[in-house]
């Protein structure tokens, strides 16, 4: 009887939506950070509440490194461990670490893992995902090393207490692009460091682009004749772009900025757009000292985000450019969408235009709800929504302030947003095409 309520179960999970078994093993992730960041052995001094733990495991675990309390001040190094393992878990996505041991261990996939992580890493056709997992977890252990060995230099040079462990934490950080940090006012300290700003910049967009992007590299170089795929193209066209458009915008328009020395000046605006874009969340200058206009354009790149398969968030760069072409194509008239010689399936674009416009309802119902419970100005709170949709951690100062019920928002806010609002949407309200009755076609006005 036992083994065949077991038997049932195992099947149900089997025949489960990936987006489901996504949703949930995530919320997994985030209850077993939660339960141990509650432990007293990972305080420092004082206790910490139950919901300021629960926010603290959601934003590590998303990667998007919003705090309600001061990190270095309120965890030990236990605690502080407990947040690395988090967003290093959280960046390399859901069952790729297990995948990894399995493949290792010579043992396939099963078809229930392949399901799920080609849902994780919003793989095109083509891509073959054990060979993808194997990529994935060698490019992040080259880069994070290569990473801690030359933050660990520079950290030394700075005089910086622990700074091999400062370096570890970073870039980890870094690469997963979750923002946290064990000094009290983030980067700011170094926002004149070009070799700090440099490393961490590196990082950060290595992870934004994606582990995608990587191993496609990596396969073109390789197999000589091979060409990059066309969404390869896209993630490095649309990156650099709005990273270039970003800094100049950033550098020509606010004011708090160019009160700086000229390197210190390009500098800040070059990190201020690239941690918005990646949704690192690092900051080298306070985000309370910038003006209207410098908060909407980083409200913009926030909201742009990184690429699909890789450890930021946002809307991504790939829906936003399929949006993109789908508008410039009817402008012209034409009723296909191609972009470098290549047409864009229309499924696609169907799933592009699915994920904007969730993305738009997830904001709008986030941000009138921190709205109502939260009594700062209307362009810090909209920030904050941004900002925790987009798993990017950048705040105008109003984290510390947010009431109980604000701070549930931003949570569930920060799980959409590791999830992906349209896979959210997805894994709520599926149900097979079968029970969907259509009884024609008609025209409709657009």
């Amino acid at each position: 009887m036992a083994k065949n309520t077991l038997r049932g179960w195992f099947n149900r999970i089997g025949h489960t939506h990936p987006v489901r078994l996504l949703l949930l093993g995530y919320g997994f992730y985030i209850l077993c950070a939660w339960v141990l960041l509650c432990l007293p052995i990972s305080w420092e001094a004082s206790a910490i509440s139950p919901l300021d733990n629960l926010f603290i495991a959601t934003s590590a675990v998303s990667t998007t490194g919003l705090v309600t309390v001061n990190t270095p001040e309120a965890y030990n190094f236990l605690g502080e461990l407990i947040v690395l393992l988090a967003f290093q878990v959280g960046g390399l996505g859901y069952m790729t670490l297990g995948s990894f041991a399995l493949i290792s261990s010579k043992n396939s996939l099963s078809y229930l893992r392949q399901r799920v992580g080609t849902a994780v890493f919003s793989l095109p056709q083509g891509f073959n995902l054990k060979e993808f997992i194997q990529h994935t977890v060698i490019f992040t252990v080259l880069t994070e090393i290569a990473g801690i060995i030359w933050l660990y230099i520079l950290f030394k040079g700075e005089a910086v207490e622990n700074p091999l462990w400062a370096a570890t934490f970073h870039t980890i950080s870094a690469f997963c692009t979750a923002g946290f940090s064990i000094f009290s006012n983030s980067l700011e300290d170094f926002r004149n460091d070009f070799w700090i700003n440099f490393v961490i910049s590196i990082l950060s967009i290595l992870g934004a682009i994606g582990f995608l992007v990587a191993s496609d590299i990596w396969q073109s170089w390789t197999k000589r004749n091979r060409k990059t795929t066309l969404t390869t193209r896209i993630i490095l066209s649309v990156t650099a772009g709005f990273l270039i458009i970003g800094f100049f915008l950033l550098f020509f328009l606010d004011e708090s900025l160019q009160t700086l020395p000229l390197g210190e000046h390009l500098l800040a605006a070059w990190f201020q757009s690239m941690t918005a874009l990646t949704t690192v969340g690092f900051n080298t200058h306070p985000m309370g000292a910038l003006g209207a206009a410098s908060v909407f354009i980083m409200l913009v790149l926030m909201i742009v985000g990184a690429s699909p398969s890789g450890t930021g968030g946002g809307l991504k760069s790939t829906s936003v450019f399929a949006a993109l072409a789908v508008m410039w194509s009817s402008l012209r008239g034409n009723n296909v969408v191609s972009v470098f010689g290549r047409r864009i399936p229309d499924e696609r674009l169907f799933t592009a235009f699915s994920a904007l416009v969730f993305y738009i309802i997830a904001f709008l119902i986030g941000s009138s709800f921190l709205l109502i419970f939260q009594t700062q100005v209307f362009e810090d709170v909209i920030f904050e929504a941004a900002s925790a949709l987009g798993t990017v951690g950048l705040s105008r100062g109003i984290t510390g302030d947010l009431t109980s019920l604000s701070k549930i928002v931003v949570i569930l806010l920060m799980y959409v947003g590791r999830v992906g609002p349209l896979s959210f949407g997805i894994a709520l309200f599926y149900q097979r095409a079968a029970s969907t009755v259509i009884q024609g076609e008609e025209d409709l006005a657009i």
